[in-house]
Formats: C-alpha cells, structure tokens, sequence
C-alpha cells in the first residue's frame, strides 16, 4: 500500500494569515502559495507514491526509466513540502527574538552574536538562484552546530542531517506579487515576522 503524505496545516487560518502576514506577502499569497502552491507538492508526492507501486524497478538505469523520474521528482516535491511547512510555522510574528531564548542564546554561541547571524542569513537568502531559499539548520550528523545554508531549487544545497529551524523562500512567487523585485526588503520583513516562540519550539523539540 502507498504511503500517504498529508498536507499539514499552518498554526493559523487562511483569513488569520492575511492579516498575520500582511507585512511579508500580500493577501492572495497567503491563500494560493498555500493552497494551490504547497499543496501541489504533496498531492504529487502522494502520486509518486503510487506510481513506485507499479513502476518497474528492473528497468531503471543511468538514462531514463519511470522509475528513475519518479525517485528523482520525489525528492523535489518532499522538500518542496517539508521547507514550506517551516516557512509558515516561523511566520505570524513580532521578530523578537528574546521570546526564543534556548535558540537565541544557541544562535549567539555558533554566530558570535545575533547580528552575525542575521546578516549572513540575509547575505545567503539574498544570494540563492530566483528559485531557492535560505536556510538555518541545525548540522545534527556532522558539526552539531548551527548553519545558514543557501539552497537552489528545493535540494541543491542542502546537507544531510541538516535540520530546519527557518527558511524563506525566495522562489520570485512567493515575494512579487507585492515586492516586485524587491528581495532584500521582503527578507527583511520576513526576518520582522518571524515568531521566536515557534522557533524556539522547533529547536527544543529536534535539537535540544
């Protein structure tokens, strides 16, 4: 039986949204980057699923088999997926990161201080493709410590073990329709958005 990936809801409704995220992205971005957007990853992982039932492994090779393509999507839309129910968990806040103490204080250790940090995650979102995202993760397999990571696509660019705490999606989508191109002040307001508390719960829940 194929797996079954769901499409995990946001800690607000879509009307909330508008207006918890209004200094970020416009009203209509909240709906359909969710809705139609995100959602479209998980609906196509849920037919990769069932595709992989009936694909013929014995026909993969280096060239190109059903199988191959299959695996190989899969990988997009699993992380197309996964990084977008982050960037909507750390959204809906007041940017103030003393309401994250544990990750702050964490932040501050591998940085040296929190502007460090808030300025080469600006410098790394600023720098990925106009399709990619920036990253914090926490590097759980390797250094045990935190990175800001520049990611290309969904994948190119991200390690293993490497845990999301933050990431924002700089794909042109999810900013132009109320920045244009503008992308140095749409991170800068997503950056005044982020909710530390929520944060701080990934960090204790996969780190601490």
């Amino acid at each position: 039986m194929a797996y079954e990936w769901k499409f995990n809801p946001r800690p607000y409704s879509d009307d909330e949204a508008k207006d918890l995220l209004k200094d970020v992205v416009s009203a209509e971005t909240t709906d359909w980057h969710y809705n139609t957007h995100h959602k479209g990853y998980v609906t196509f992982l849920n037919k990769i699923e069932q595709g992989l039932e009936s694909a013929d492994a014995g026909a993969a090779n280096g060239n190109w088999s059903d199988f191959g393509e299959l695996k190989r999507r899969f990988t997009w839309n699993h992380s197309g997926a996964l990084l977008h129910d982050v960037y909507w968990d750390v959204m809906g806040g007041d940017g103030d990161a003393s309401k994250g103490a544990d990750v702050k204080a964490a932040i501050e250790k591998d940085f040296g201080s929190f502007d460090n940090w808030k300025a080469d995650f600006k410098a790394a979102t600023f720098a990925a493709k106009l399709s990619g995202w920036g990253i914090l993760v926490y590097d759980a397999l390797y250094s045990q410590r935190l990175i800001n990571v520049l990611v290309d696509e969904h994948q190119y660019g991200a390690i293993w073990g490497g845990i999301p705490l933050i990431s924002c999606d700089v794909f042109e989508h999810a900013y132009y329709h109320k920045d244009g191109p503008g992308r140095a002040k749409y991170i800068d307001n997503f950056l005044n958005n982020l909710h530390w508390g929520r944060i701080n719960d990934r960090f204790q829940k996969y780190v601490k």
